[in-house]
Formats: structure tokens, sequence, C-alpha cells
């Protein structure tokens, strides 16, 4: 990758641009409007939301008054575990549509798989929210699909019954928690993997070891992490709502990691974990606890 807007491609043939915008934890309103101009104004292409984050109709605005055209921009978000099943699924859709002011997704992801720890029929409430998803993927309102936070043998199952299989898998990836066997599974699998929380939550961002190699490549410890996660074929999407800073963490195709530091990153100490872990996903019962399948 030498630019910001060098791409992935996904198994369908969809081109994703390297480095995502991420939103997660940015209120709705003026930040959110005002971060995504931001970033758009600093060379991203690709805009990472999701309903959950409460803010679509704010980065929907940005992406507008941006002055970039929509057919330029990846644009992203996630279906929630209130949605669940087939007819809610394709209902959530139309709303991430309406919120965000589009009449197409670049990608839709499901946001958490629903987990045999929260409900004994797991399998088929994701059979059938990921029939939903098919749907709307064959209607061309959603030019790619995938998954989040899933792990192996939740993708299994998932493809049991499916007829396309998911092109992406968003997780936790940054130095001190980068999952690389669930990483080299993905990757081996066909499936595009997204890094989520590069920054580690920003805990990283102290560590000694980050800060050393930084130091030697005259960039910040944000931009060695992002840079990490592109050596190791993974999308990470920063998060800043600062200006300068969402411009900083893309200004990463001037270095390159050597082996050593490359080495020195991935046997550091765990460092900077969200305590969110696929087998642990939001409990349904915090949610309402029931989904039909229809």
């Amino acid at each position: 990758m030498k630019s910001l807007t060098d791409v992935f491609t996904l198994s369908n043939g969809v081109q994703i641009p390297c480095v995502g915008y991420g939103t997660w934890q940015t209120p709705n309103g003026d930040v959110a409007r005002d971060s995504v101009v931001a970033a758009l104004k600093a060379g991203y292409r690709h805009i990472d939301t999701a309903a959950a984050y409460g803010n679509e109709a704010s980065v929907g605005e940005g992406i507008r008054l941006s002055g970039v055209a929509r057919s330029d921009i990846f644009l992203t978000t996630k279906h929630w575990i209130m949605e669940r099943g087939y007819t809610k699924t394709v209902a959530a859709v139309e709303a991430s549509l309406k919120n965000l002011g589009t009449d197409y997704l670049d990608l839709y992801l499901v946001h958490w798989p629903c987990v045999e720890k929260s409900n004994p029929n797991w399998k088929e409430i994701n059979a059938a929210t990921w029939a939903g998803f098919e749907k709307m993927y064959k209607e061309g309102k959603i030019r790619a699909i995938g998954v989040s936070n899933y792990l192996p043998e939740q993708i299994l199952a998932l493809e049991e019954t499916a007829t396309v299989k998911p092109m992406v898998n968003q997780i936790e990836f940054h130095p001190g928690y980068y999952q690389p066997a669930l990483v080299e599974w993905c990757q081996n699998h066909g499936m595009l993997v997204e890094g989520w929380s590069p920054l580690g939550c920003g805990a990283v961002l102290q560590d000694v070891t980050l800060g050393k190699i930084a130091a030697k490549y005259n960039k910040s410890v944000a931009q060695v992490c992002v840079r990490f996660a592109l050596q190791s074929d993974v999308l990470p999407m920063p998060k800043s709502t600062h200006a300068e800073r969402i411009a900083q963490n893309a200004d990463v195709f001037d270095f390159e990691l050597s082996d050593a530091d490359m080495l020195a990153i991935r046997t550091m100490p765990p460092v900077g974990y969200s305590t969110y872990h696929p087998t642990e996903a939001p409990a349904d019962s915090l949610f309402g606890g029931n989904y039909d399948v229809d």
C-alpha cells in the first residue's frame, strides 16, 4: 500500500480503500459531522459507522457537506443485535439508508454474533439475520456484506445455510492484542480482516516499546499502529475527532516497519484490550432477549 486510496479487493471483486475513518464513540451532531468532513478533506475515502453508534445521520450529513461525490466514498455501517431476524434485518438496512441519506451501502456488517451463552437458538437466529443481508445484497442495496467480532466456528455455522459467504470480518486489532490465529484463519478463508480500535482504545499510545519504535521513524505511536495493521494485511480504522490527528493518522505511507520492529510489536505483552470478546457478545437479555427468525 502506497497511498490512502490504495485498495484491498474483496472476494466479490469490490474494492475498499485501505484505511478507514472510524466513528465509534463519536457523538451525533456537530462532532460527528465535522469529523467526517475533516476526514474526507484529509483524503480518507472510507468511512465506518454503525447503527449502535447513534451517529449515522450526522455521518451522512458530513458526507454531503464534504463536497466529495458519494460514488468516491466507501461507506460502511453495521446491524445491531436488537434487529436480528430476517424481517427486522431488512427493515434495519432501510433505516440505515434513510439515516445516512444514501440509496446504497458499500459494506454492511453484522455487528455482533448471537452466541450460545445468550440464546440456545443462536445458529438459527444468525442464519435468519444473514438471510436478510443476502436479500438486500442481491437487490443491490449493499455492495458487500460481512460480519464483525465473529470467530471461525461462528462463521462456519453461518455458512451452513448461507448462499453468499461473508467477505469481511471486522475485529479488534492493535499492538498488544492482534489475534494472529483469527486473522490468519480469516485471510486463508478468503475474508478481509478489518481492525477496529487499531490504537488500542488509546492505551497503547503510552507504551514504551512503541514509543521507541515511533521515535526511530520520526512518527507518532498512532502512526506506527496503523502501519502495523497495514503490514499485517489488515485494514485499520483509526478514530479521532481532532482534524490534525485525523490527518496524521493517515500519514503512514512514507515509511515501513522493519521485520525486527514488526516482531517486537508482535511479541509485546497484552495491552489495550477492550474487554469485548465474541464469546461474551452483548447479552440478549440486556436488549429484549427474544428474536423472531422470520
